[in-house]
């Protein structure tokens, strides 16, 4: 199977997508003519012109409030906020319209919308460019939000979001846009709401989500030599979670650890975890492990930034604690 980066993969998904159905426009700052910050609308708008690829205003409210307004009318708007940072911003349009739609029509309204945003740190991008939100919405009922980790589950759930008639948040990690991987070139689409099991084992189970899967995968390379299994679940979906697939697999394994890249307080990690807590209990031989960022703002400088951002000797130390005390 050919390999292409993660960036290319979501290009191919919006192209395919747009081709597929004249309703999906795009909307976001610099997506037009410059091809997106992180250049994964590139050439879009030479293909399709300027009426369905929109460059917008700096205004993070303006953006999801137009997708919105499009998404009520019919079409299905793709809306871009260059770093999740600044969804701050356009809280108001996701959490009191965005989400509620819906519910407060008595289902009589659809708003078949997708946000794409960023999360993750290691850019020296400091604070304001680098934090991992995506707990934040998904705390949200009516909000279905999606960390991919590899370019071919970037493609499959980018497409199912499209074609979603809910609200869908999805958050790429920035630094895998560059990520090389295997990416079928025929139309597949993947189902939101399901966890992927990234790896089989039989001593530990390591929930980890978007690019902390590379991480435990890592982890679990270097732990094998040990004679140590890892099994490693990616829930590609927060919201709504496959709680199923995670709890079979900890009752499996007996061990539990969780590995997220935003802040553990009131967290993705703290809800994985109370989730395998409240479902496999009495499966349990050692109290589960969270392991997130550092809470602190992200730094600045690269000597304080990449000790802030959890990585694969945590999950190692994590699982040698869950092992053996």
């Amino acid at each position: 199977m050919r390999e292409i980066m993660y960036a290319q993969a979501v290009r191919e998904a919006l192209y395919e997508e747009m081709k597929r159905d004249p309703r999906v426009i795009l909307l976001g700052e610099d997506i037009a003519y410059l091809g997106g910050a992180f250049k994964t609308t590139e050439g879009l708008y030479l293909e399709f012109g300027e009426e369905r690829v929109r460059d917008t205003p700096i205004s993070e409210s303006a953006i999801i409030g137009t997708a919105v307004g499009a998404a009520l009318t019919g079409l299905r708007p793709v809306a871009e906020i260059m770093f999740g940072d600044f969804i701050t911003n356009a809280m108001d349009e996701l959490v009191n319209q965005m989400a509620k739609m819906r519910y407060m029509s008595g289902g009589k309204l659809k708003v078949p919308m997708v946000v794409r945003t960023t999360l993750g740190a290691g850019r020296s991008s400091a604070a304001q460019h680098s934090q991992s939100l995506h707990a934040w919405l998904a705390h949200i009922p009516g909000i279905k939000v999606v960390v991919p980790s590899t370019p071919a589950d970037a493609k499959g759930l980018l497409k199912a979001a499209i074609r979603d008639d809910d609200p869908v948040v999805i958050f790429d990690d920035k630094m895998m846009y560059k990520l090389t991987g295997p990416v079928p070139e025929e139309d597949y689409v993947l189902p939101l709401g399901k966890c992927f099991i990234k790896r089989e084992g039989k001593d530990v189970t390591v929930v980890a989500t978007s690019s902390m899967v590379h991480q435990a995968l890592a982890a679990a390379d270097r732990l094998a030599a040990e004679g140590i299994s890892l099994e490693v679940i990616d829930p590609a979906t927060l919201s709504p979670l496959d709680t199923e697939t995670i709890i079979r697999s900890v009752m499996k394994t007996n061990r539990a650890i969780v590995i997220d890249e935003g802040y553990p307080y009131y967290g993705v990690n703290a809800e994985m975890a109370a989730v395998i807590m409240e479902g496999a209990f009495d499966y349990l031989d050692a109290p589960v492990i969270r392991i997130g960022a550092a809470n602190t703002p992200i730094p600045f400088s690269p000597a304080l930034e990449m000790p802030s951002i959890p990585d694969a000797d945590d999950v190692i130390e994590a699982v040698k604690k869950v092992m053996y005390t």
